[in-house]
């Protein structure tokens, strides 16, 4: 690893990286690091907010392309969904390695720029329902790109901050980020239902509800919110941003996958982050596959976000009790908790009547509730394990794994209704894996005497 200090503490003029960065060093933080620190975190947490909706709306788009008529099966609707996640995860996997070459400004910068593509995409082709299903796959997929500047953003923020704080900062980044989910799942709705800028951005198109009424939509309003704050995110990046003498090329960084607990620890954020994405992505339809054809079944929208809102809460919260508790003790207990809510989950997916949607609606909720709390935790616990630049590569690799989450969930939950009628195996698998990150966390972390508390 190369890094670059000097007796200066400002960035050179017109240049991108920091002369020096000591973040533990008391007198350097209050009087030059603080600041920029916070203002790294506020800059690049409301860029990850629209990365997050990028990432995200598909999930919230398909819910309504057959009544729109778009003529797709319920098994090509679940691969949408889970196609920005195979994305995500595979683009995470680049994005882990480019601060430490690029630097916070121009990866922040570009990777902001870059959700244009799909959302200018997929503006023009939810107005023609002849789209072909091939066009509708890649704009899906480009549709990850958001989720690919998680792998960047996150360790960037961690290399900003003293590990004390490290666990707020990142539970606040990651936690507000993930209000994309909730706020995209909970705007389109809304936003489709009437022309912007009397329908200078394009006609509506004639919507026929599951009771066959028939209303008029702008489903090209979806994405077309965003580009405007997507422009303006990425110059704030570019003005405001620097980078962190903290530098290393791609070889160097190749050293974190030696690292055991790097390992382990991906095992427990794809627990805990793996199951926020993924049922992210799958909730509205699951809600629909589940209850849609019964009297009075949900608008799926309307509770969708839901689980994304309240998992990103718990997550916000989960920081600053993790920062005073330690971050093996929470994930303990979160992922007990997981346990629990994904075992009552199947109760209430095969429903005779709408009586079994609240208590199938309250035990989703708390499996997001438990994931946000331990999508926190486990961020305290990598900074704790390795040294500041291993700690960023961990983060980055294991957000990258995790980020496959919304593939797997809509290639499983798909399968497991094309072959049983229901989501159940999809999460008795849950169950046994959440056990085996339990036993994982308590025996190397938790546990009296663990050989590496963190």
């Amino acid at each position: 690893m190369a890094t670059h200090s000097g007796a200066t503490t400002a960035p050179h003029s017109g240049g991108s990286w920091l002369a020096r960065w000591e973040p533990e060093n008391e007198t350097f933080w209050e009087q030059t690091g603080k600041r920029l620190a916070w203002r790294t975190l506020i800059v690049t947490t409301f860029n990850l907010i629209l990365a997050f909706m990028v990432w995200f709306v598909v999930s919230a788009l398909v819910v309504r392309l057959p009544g729109l008529g778009f003529p797709l099966t319920a098994g090509q609707l679940f691969w949408l969904t889970a196609m920005p996640g195979l994305a995500g995860g595979t683009l995470r996997i680049l994005h882990t390695f480019l601060t430490p070459i690029m630097g916070t400004r121009q990866v922040v910068t570009v990777s902001t720029l870059s959700l244009l593509i799909p959302a200018i995409g997929w503006f023009f082709a939810v107005q023609n329902p002849a789209t072909p299903f091939w066009i509708l796959m890649l704009l899906a997929f480009l549709a990850g790109l958001g989720g690919g500047n998680f792998s960047s953003f996150m360790p960037s923020t961690s290399l900003f901050f003293p590990k004390r704080l490290q666990g707020t900062a990142l539970a606040i980044q990651a936690g507000v980020g993930n209000f994309g989910v909730s706020v995209v799942q909970f705007v389109t709705p809304w936003v489709i239902g009437f022309a912007l800028a009397n329908g200078i951005f394009g006609e509506g198109m004639p919507f026929r509800t599951a009771a066959g009424e028939v209303r008029t939509l702008w489903p090209q309003n979806a994405t077309a919110i965003y580009v405007p704050l997507i422009v303006l995110g990425a110059a704030a990046a570019w003005w405001l941003l620097r980078s962190v003498p903290v530098r290393a090329n791609f070889r160097e960084q190749l050293d974190i996958f030696r690292l055991k607990h790097g390992l382990i620890m991906t095992v427990l954020y794809i627990m805990t982050f793996g199951i926020f994405s993924g049922m992210s992505a799958v909730f509205p339809l699951l809600i629909r596959q589940c209850y849609g054809g019964l009297p009075g079944a949900p608008d799926p929208l309307t509770y969708a976000f839901l689980g994304p809102l309240i998992g990103s809460v718990s997550r916000v919260i989960g920081g600053p009790v993790t920062d005073r508790l330690g971050g093996a003790r929470v994930t303990q207990w979160a992922g007990v908790g997981m346990l629990i809510c994904a075992a009552a989950v199947p109760f209430f997916t095969t429903p005779t009547s709408m009586a079994s949607f609240p208590y199938f609606l309250a035990t989703m909720l708390g499996l997001f509730t438990f994931a946000g709390i331990g999508n926190a935790s486990t961020f305290k616990q990598m900074p704790m394990l390795f040294p500041p630049r291993q700690a960023a590569g961990v983060i980055g690799w294991t957000a990258a794994m995790a980020a496959y989450g919304p593939f797997a969930a809509g290639i499983l939950v798909g399968q497991s209704f094309a072959y049983f009628g229901n989501p159940n195996p999809f999460f008795y698998w849950c169950v046994a894996y959440f056990a085996t990150c339990i036993a994982l966390n308590w025996w190397y972390y938790a546990r009296c005497n663990a050989p590496n508390p963190c």
